[in-house]
């Protein structure tokens, strides 16, 4: 018997999963928010930044700065991006195409291929530039752990003398490169230091996108004291690892300020965000077909970006391609490995809540 034959009201009062339902409770701490959010991850970001060039900070912090924020930025891949964007992507309140394909993981793997193919553009590009430039980086001068090998083409012609003499240091440098003497200040070849740059751009942008959409939903959500929370502990653990990348790269004097920059707009990303929202309260609905269209694409881009970034650049470049980390003591490589463990642990636990 159907429900008209039967005489049953249909439930009027029955919630519409894609209305607008933003909240304009806790209104003072939502603006205070902007300014909190925007100190913890000034204060994450630039600790590493800061103290970069002391003598006062033992290698093994920076270290765990580093390789913690290795493990952040993965979890952040896979936790905080990639599972919100499947779900965004998946919304019942879509129709239409988005409804017939699981477009979220297609989508960050488009970005993995765009950002593999843009960053060999730009290595390609920017290490002629460099050149043009006159920037050179050299760790030591005939540093045969560097990952790229060096060119003896032009090198004179050696004695025997000279040549045992070279091999006896090339083997005392090899000794030195498995210790755990390199540290933050190392400078790398010219060709490491290029990759490094286009790495913590490429990482900067995945990061930004993704400061911008938090942000602005924690500008309207219902459940801002929780979300608050979490947003801050997740903005100041990303900013860390951003920081230990910024403060890792060596540039030319005149380009120092670069590093600030770029720490600042990080950190401004996610106040702007909530600003925006908690101005645009009344009209944005982060419900709707659009917003979720828009917030699932960009989060799965971003997805795209830091998981690249993080596998590549942070694990396979920094660790297991990296002659000078395969080199190391069994205990540094198990302190590196236990840094990145906590950081993908905090922030797959910080998932929990946002």
């Amino acid at each position: 018997m159907s429900d008209v034959d039967s005489g049953a009201v249909p439930d009027m009062d029955a919630e519409d999963p894609c209305a607008m339902s933003n909240s304009d409770s806790h209104r003072g701490l939502r603006i205070g928010a902007v300014f909190i959010i925007l100190v913890t991850s000034l204060a994450g970001t630039l600790t590493p930044i800061i103290f970069r060039h002391s003598a006062n900070v033992p290698t093994p912090v920076f270290d765990f700065a580093k390789y913690f924020g290795s493990g952040v930025i993965i979890a952040t891949a896979f936790i905080h991006l990639l599972a919100p964007a499947w779900d965004e992507l998946t919304s019942e309140c879509l129709t239409g195409a988005w409804t017939d394909y699981d477009w979220a993981p297609a989508i960050a793997m488009a970005a993995v291929y765009g950002i593999f193919f843009a960053e060999v553009a730009a290595y390609r590009i920017g290490t002629r530039k460099l050149e043009k430039l006159g920037v050179n980086y050299s760790s030591h001068a005939h540093d045969h752990t560097d990952a790229h090998a060096h060119d003896h083409a032009h090198d004179p012609p050696l004695s025997v003398d000279t040549t045992a003499a070279s091999e006896k240091q090339l083997r005392k440098a090899d000794l030195e490169s498995s210790s755990d003497v390199d540290t933050i200040n190392q400078l790398p070849s010219q060709a490491e230091a290029s990759a490094q740059l286009v790495a913590v751009a490429v990482l900067e942008f995945g990061v930004v996108l993704h400061s911008v959409i938090i942000g602005l939903t924690l500008g309207v959500t219902d459940e801002f004291v929780t979300l608050f929370i979490v947003i801050i502990f997740h903005q100041m653990f990303e900013g860390l690892g951003l920081g230990s990348r910024l403060a890792a790269l060596h540039l030319p004097k005149h380009l120092g300020y670069a590093r600030w920059i770029a720490a600042f707009f990080y950190s401004i990303c996610t106040p702007i965000g909530v600003a925006i929202g908690i101005g645009a309260r009344n009209s944005y609905n982060g419900n709707g077909a659009t917003a979720n269209i828009v917030s699932g694409v960009l989060d799965a881009i971003s997805a795209g970006i830091l998981l690249y970034t993080g596998l590549v650049e942070l694990m396979a470049h920094e660790i297991l391609l990296n002659p000078r980390m395969m080199k190391a003591r069994n205990g540094k490589l198990a302190y590196i490995f236990i840094c990145m463990l906590l950081g993908s642990g905090l922030m797959a636990l910080l998932g929990r809540w946002a």
